[in-house]
């Protein structure tokens, strides 16, 4: 009989095998947008609309420590891991506090209960006409927050003088990145929320972006309306200082749940447009 050191099946050092390969997800995100750092917890990213997910990463995002060791050749320690991101930090940290504070007027805190706490009698009814249990309605049980984004890349085509070109490599000079300059503030001042895009809909009679921005427009939004903080309606109304129970405007409501489509699956709409535009003289 084999003595048990002599065994080959117990010759191979006892050490623990980890069955679960799941990679451990990350708590907390450490980012650097450009040269300023950020500690943000994994919960508050992925609370985040996908439209703003994908500005800061717009190649995807590994939320595990698998990827961490995979990366950097090891480290046990999450602080190790830094993602550089490119993006405005002040826009991010505006992200950032406008939803904390969204969050607490809606959840409440330590000190002050929130919109949430007083909508708790809509709860107990199990059925309504917005759908089944009204329960499962998230904008009862959730903050919701719609983000519109616009992106724009512009091309300059300068004046047919000479002074502005570009060497050989493809630099523009001096003249022509003045140009470049002065055409992205020209574009920067035009701050219309909807005339590009109902400029868009009167040339190709596209009756679904009309009917989204119709829909904007009833839940808050104006056709005059620039870039700005705006307030949508839910259809949730809470009367000042508690003094009716909160109540639910049925159109309304309907209108904001339609919105809530775009929440995981943002539309998008791209297009080309030229414009001729006189720049004002530099300096």
């Amino acid at each position: 009989m084999a003595s048990l050191s002599n065994s080959p099946i117990t010759q191979v050092s006892q050490v623990p095998t980890h069955t679960n390969l799941q990679p451990q997800l990350l708590t907390r995100l450490f980012l650097d947008l450009r040269g300023r750092r950020f500690e943000v917890d994994r919960e508050t990213i992925m609370n985040l609309p996908e439209s703003v997910l994908l500005c800061l990463f717009p190649n995807g995002l590994v939320l595990s420590r698998q990827s961490v060791a995979l990366s950097d050749g090891g480290g046990d320690d999450e602080e190790e891991e830094v993602y550089g991101v490119d993006f405005d930090p002040d826009c991010f940290q505006f992200v950032l506090t406008f939803f904390r504070n969204a969050s607490d007027n809606f959840y409440g805190t330590a000190t002050s209960p929130g919109l949430f706490g007083a909508q708790q009698q809509l709860f107990e009814s199990p059925s309504s006409e917005f759908g089944p249990a009204t329960s499962q309605n998230p904008l009862l049980s959730k903050q919701a927050i719609i983000v519109l984004r616009e992106e724009l890349e512009y091309f300059s085509i300068p004046p047919k003088d000479g002074q502005a070109a570009t060497d050989q490599n493809g630099i523009a000079n001096d003249t022509m990145l003045d140009i470049k300059r002065r055409s992205g503030d020209y574009l920067m001042d035009k701050r219309s929320i909807f005339t590009a895009l109902q400029r868009n809909v009167n040339k190709e009679n596209n009756v679904a972006e009309q009917h989204l921005i119709d829909m904007l427009c009833m839940s808050g939004f104006d056709r005059e309306d620039e870039w700005a903080l705006v307030l949508l309606k839910t259809g949730i109304v809470h009367h000042p200082n508690g003094e009716k129970q909160v109540e639910i405007d049925a159109a309304q409501m309907a209108t904001a749940q339609k919105l809530l489509l775009f929440w995981r699956k943002p539309a998008r709409k791209c297009w080309w447009d030229g414009l001729d535009v006189e720049l004002p003289a530099s300096g």
